[in-house]
């Protein structure tokens, strides 16, 4: 395998971007970046540590990440498997990378910014759903933010159902546990359980 080696090589490979591939970065949400955020339903945080990275999907209602100002972001944590993995990445390595999808749209929207992990009881009441708040609040400080051109999505054809999986076309996470962990996890049981506990454990 041929490898690149340098920046040099790497720019020389790749050319100048066009304008609009830098004109779009700020360093502030504008009121164009804060429609894409507020009708957002789901994004992915990565974050990085001493063990790693990690890259963590966030769901929930449009508009759950909070624009609190056009430097400053809130991510409430919302229940999971307790792994922890990005916050305590945050705790030691402040720096957060967000990616906006929006379901039907090509284009996605990129955070950079910097975070700390707030538990402020009127904060976190003010995230409430159905009574139940957040544990933690990720308060982001943005660094940079810039919309993604739709190639991407086009080319996964991510929203087209015609490309949606069937659900037995893969293994069931149910499944994957057992054969992980030697049968130990009954997976038949798992996967026959899962929809009415997350309906009841949710938020």
């Amino acid at each position: 395998m041929t490898f690149i080696n340098s920046l040099a090589e790497l720019e020389a490979l790749y050319g100048t971007p066009l304008e609009t591939s830098t004109v779009k970065e700020i360093d502030r949400i504008s009121p164009e970046y804060r429609a894409y955020i507020e009708a957002s339903p789901f994004v992915t945080l990565a974050t990085a540590g001493p063990e790693g990275l990690d890259c963590s999907p966030r769901g929930d209602r449009p508009g759950f990440v909070r624009v609190a100002d056009e430097k400053t972001l809130l991510l409430p944590d919302r229940r999971g498997n307790n792994r922890i993995d990005s916050l305590r990445n945050i705790l030691r390595d402040p720096r957060v990378a967000l990616l906006f999808l929006l379901p039907g749209l090509g284009n996605t929207l990129r955070v950079n910014g910097r975070a700390r992990l707030s538990i402020d009881p009127e904060l976190l009441a003010s995230f409430a759903v159905e009574e139940k708040p957040p544990r933690s609040v990720a308060v982001i400080t943005v660094d940079a933010v810039y919309f993604q051109c739709a190639r991407a999505v086009i080319r996964a054809e991510l929203w087209n159902p015609a490309r949606h999986l069937e659900k037995d076309s893969l293994p069931s996470p149910g499944q994957i546990l057992a054969s992980l962990s030697q049968q130990r996890i009954g997976g038949e049981e798992y996967d026959r359980t899962w929809a009415d506990r997350a309906r009841q454990t949710m938020w």
